[in-house]
């Protein structure tokens, strides 16, 4: 017996997380000067946080910090419970490394405690389907040694593409300048990002207009798709749910994977990308 765990930057619903008997530690942020956990949408109202930011509202985000892990992982270590983490990439958050240290410090008290964090090197609905086919895996009777290996040998299959809306959200977090935020806003420019093998977002193309990036998005995921009738994949939204859909039936109509879920983006990854982001998770050959 082992326990899968997550973080909130999976984003999925924390109903599906309960189902396949994953618990999550969450993400906070602040808006307008109150900080808010994300629970997944268990209380957490992600729809009136798209409004907030229509209105206005610059939230920034913090790492879990190394007490908060502690006493997450504690809970496991006084019960005996083995447990595997499954992290947001430490290409994109120094949560990793606090996990880590939160390990040292509860193994100081339970010496005999087994812990695993696995960098994910994935983000968003990227993580969410890791954690989501992890748990399958579990529910197959892999063991915990098995899973691990098997995540190592998977984890750069995990396919991100994302196209924004809002460039200011882009250039306000350090990823555009200014001058190419102001520009590419004039000539209606959207992005198509990526993870790369370090967990890291990159650039990889700049396509003019919303409609040939949607188009784009779709194209790539039926590109990346290993074997489509074996393989869920996950569309997470910044509040732009028609897009969303509009994804979902282009790649409908180049290949019938196993299932298309729609979820929102959380408020983690929104605060960095504004409303409006489109980004669709599959898995397929190993990341360049």
């Amino acid at each position: 017996m082992y326990q899968i765990l997550t973080d909130s930057c999976c984003d999925v619903p924390y109903k599906l997380l309960k189902e396949l008997n994953v618990d999550f530690i969450s993400m906070y942020i602040d808006v307008n000067g109150q900080e808010i956990a994300d629970d997944l949408g268990k209380s957490f109202d992600i729809n009136a946080f798209y409004q907030e930011i229509a209105e206005g509202a610059l939230p920034t985000t913090s790492q879990v910090n190394v007490g908060r892990y502690t006493e997450f992982f504690k809970q496991y270590a006084q019960q005996n419970i083995p447990v595997l983490y499954v992290c947001f990439s430490s290409g994109l958050s120094g949560s990793y490394q606090s996990a880590l240290q939160a390990v040292e410090i509860v193994k100081e008290d339970f010496p005999e405690a087994e812990i695993h964090v696995f960098d994910s090197l994935a983000a968003s609905g990227g993580e969410g389907l890791m954690v989501y086919e992890a748990a399958q895996k579990q529910q197959e009777g892999l063991s915990l040694a098995e899973l691990l290996a098997w995540l190592e040998k998977n984890r750069l299959t995990y396919q991100h593409w994302v196209t924004v809306n809002d460039l200011n959200h882009l250039q306000r977090g350090g990823r555009l300048s200014k001058t190419s935020a102001a520009i590419g806003g004039l000539m209606n420019i959207k992005p198509i990002i990526d993870v790369d093998t370090q967990g890291k977002l990159r650039t990889l193309e700049k396509i003019r207009g919303r409609k040939k990036a949607l188009q784009h998005i779709a194209d790539k995921i039926v590109e990346n798709t290993g074997t489509p009738n074996e393989q869920v994949i996950f569309i997470n939204s910044s509040g732009d749910y028609d897009s969303a859909k509009e994804v979902k039936r282009r790649i409908e109509e180049q290949i019938q994977p196993k299932a298309i879920e729609i979820f929102p983006l959380g408020p983690t990854i929104t605060s960095h990308t504004g409303l409006g982001c489109i980004v669709a998770f599959t898995r397929g050959p190993l990341r360049q």
